[in-house]
């Protein structure tokens, strides 16, 4: 059978780079929003927030449960925190948040090791929409009762298996071409882009499907979604939905392989982190026209 995707290679992912203006001020290299933790997931949105400022994100601001606030804060001077008025993310805590952010977000993901109540992520989603920002959405904000919501606006959720159950309540066959199939098929249906995660990272918008291969399955290790998540924003702030899609699955395979040759299979998803701008530095073009 004739394979119903693609594949990549460096010369497509040094294409889809946007080169940085060396006239460029604080602001014009993106603004993304992290929404993300809990009173024990305290590290996903931290990881998602420096993964979205090792792609150049210019700001970046994180969001984050009371419970969460000093050791957020703490963890690095480059943070700019905002509380959520809620344990959880709640309607009033969405409301508020919206009127706390200093800057309208180009881009913003939400839902890792976030509690959520199902109306009011809605609500900050649909008042994220308004303000023109684009999102990605992850692990606990991958419900079904977002599916209305979020149809036709193009956002991409990066569900791995169990969750790509849970938002579509569809199984999933074993077969590759089945699965990019079904994942082409429940794009276009809904009008947004979607990144299974797993062996094969299958990434479609409903027109193109792309796989790109694990590199490495010291990838299983925890807070390593977090940083694509986190990734898939940064870049957004400067690229389409597609494009960004691919560069955080693609980034985050090469950093994570080279986490694996340093460390072989114990590596963190904090070894990662550091890889990152090494990754990302083989890209880096300036435009030097004022």
């Amino acid at each position: 059978m004739e394979n119903s995707f693609k594949t990549i290679d460096e010369s497509f992912i040094k294409s889809i780079f946007k080169p940085r203006k060396i006239s460029s001020r604080k602001g014009d290299n993106g603004i993304a929003l992290v929404v993300g933790g809990n009173r024990f997931y305290h590290g996903a949105p931290i990881l998602a927030t420096l993964a979205a400022l090792r792609t150049g994100t210019d700001l970046v601001y994180t969001a984050v449960p009371k419970s969460n606030l000093l050791p957020t804060k703490s963890f690095s001077p480059d943070f700019i925190v905002l509380p959520l008025a809620d344990e959880k993310l709640t309607t009033g805590a969405s409301n508020k948040l919206i009127n706390a952010i200093p800057k309208i977000p180009h881009s913003a993901t939400i839902g890792m090791g976030l509690s959520v109540r199902p109306e009011a992520l809605k609500n900050l989603i649909e008042k994220l929409l308004d303000k023109g920002t684009k999102l990605v959405l992850d692990a606990s904000s991958l419900i079904p009762e977002i599916l209305p919501t979020i149809q036709d606006t193009h956002t991409i959720i990066t569900p791995h298996g169990g969750e790509f159950i849970r938002i579509f309540q569809e199984q999933l066959s074993n077969n590759i071409n089945e699965q990019a199939s079904k994942v082409k098929s429940l794009a276009k249906n809904y009008g947004i882009n979607i990144v299974l995660k797993g062996y094969n990272n299958i990434i479609s918008d409903g027109s193109d499907t792309v796989v790109i291969k694990r590199s490495t399955p010291a990838m299983t290790v925890g807070g390593i979604g977090d940083i694509l998540a986190g990734l898939i924003a940064g870049n957004l702030t400067k690229n389409n939905q597609m494009e960004s899609s691919i560069l955080g699955v693609f980034i985050n395979g090469k950093a994570c392989f080279n986490a694996f040759k340093k460390f072989g299979l114990h590596i963190l998803a904090s070894d990662v982190i550091k890889e990152l701008p090494l990754v990302m530095k083989e890209y880096d073009i300036i435009d030097h026209e004022e």
